[in-house]
């Protein structure tokens, strides 16, 4: 190919990318969101809905200058609220599965964030079935955490209880409700393990990254049907991890890359 055919062709994919960007430009994009999961999507005490989620899919909306509106909704909820089109995409950390992606499509990965088990300190407990037969571990209803604990820990008379949203588990965790808790690593860490509530607590056994079960990673939730809007976020993804706007969000509020390898 000659150099003006090929500046010519660079040419034609820059335009058509922003043409597809262009098309959303004041359009209003409905974003589902369970803000109980620091530090990826919770609020501030004065409510305000902040958050590593929270700022992706702002800058995400920037890169297609649409409107985004915020709709919260309970994590077990909120596939149905997207297939119910009371929203239009689900931008909540919520884990590529395949069990998901029966029912809906997702982005590209936008972070990786592993699952652990929280127990208290000097717990002998530990994230296998025979530690925990006899045991009542907290998982949120919906949740990746809950269908491999279910799967694999129930059948070994594991008590496994759910919740509506994260913060319940934890309570009835600090209370002795129950014996150990399931869920997000990172959300663990920053939203209760370094938290004066979670003082007494800690991390046993080691990250579970089953792709059965936990997938490749978090992605943005959208319907199957919806092909252009998830082209055009995985467009504006790849646009903010190459102009650093990703890592800034990333470095706001973690020391290490949420991203998680290739």
């Amino acid at each position: 190919m000659s150099t003006k055919m090929m500046k010519a062709a660079l040419a034609l994919l820059l335009v058509s990318g922003m043409a597809s960007a262009a098309d959303w430009s004041g359009k209003v994009i409905r974003l589902g969101v369970d803000p109980t999961y620091p530090p990826l999507e919770y609020k501030t005490p004065s409510g305000k809905l902040t958050g590593f989620g929270i700022d992706i899919a702002e800058a995400l909306c920037q890169q297609l200058r649409a409107k985004c509106v915020w709709v919260e909704s309970s994590w077990d909820g909120i596939i149905p609220a997207l297939l119910a089109k009371k929203i239009d995409a689900i931008a909540s950390s919520m884990m590529i599965t395949p069990k998901r992606m029966e029912q809906i499509a997702f982005t590209n990965k936008v972070s990786n964030a592993p699952s652990r088990l929280v127990v208290r300190r000097g717990s002998p407990l530990q994230p296998t079935a025979a530690s925990l037969a006899g045991k009542r571990v907290g998982v949120e209803q919906g949740s990746s955490q809950e269908a491999y604990a279910k799967a694999m820990w129930a059948p070994a008379r594991v008590e496994i209880v759910t919740y509506q949203n994260q913060d319940l588990v934890y309570n009835d965790l600090v209370t002795g409700r129950l014996d150990a808790s399931f869920q997000s690593s990172i959300q663990a860490d920053s939203g209760f393990l370094k938290r004066p509530i979670g003082k007494d607590f800690t991390f046993a056994g080691a990250e579970f990254t089953d792709p059965k079960f936990f997938g490749v990673g978090d992605g943005i939730g959208v319907r199957k049907e919806d092909v252009a809007l998830r082209e055009d976020l995985n467009k504006a993804l790849a646009a903010i991890r190459a102009n650093g706007t990703y890592k800034r969000i990333n470095d706001k509020y973690f020391d290490f890359d949420i991203y998680g390898g290739k």
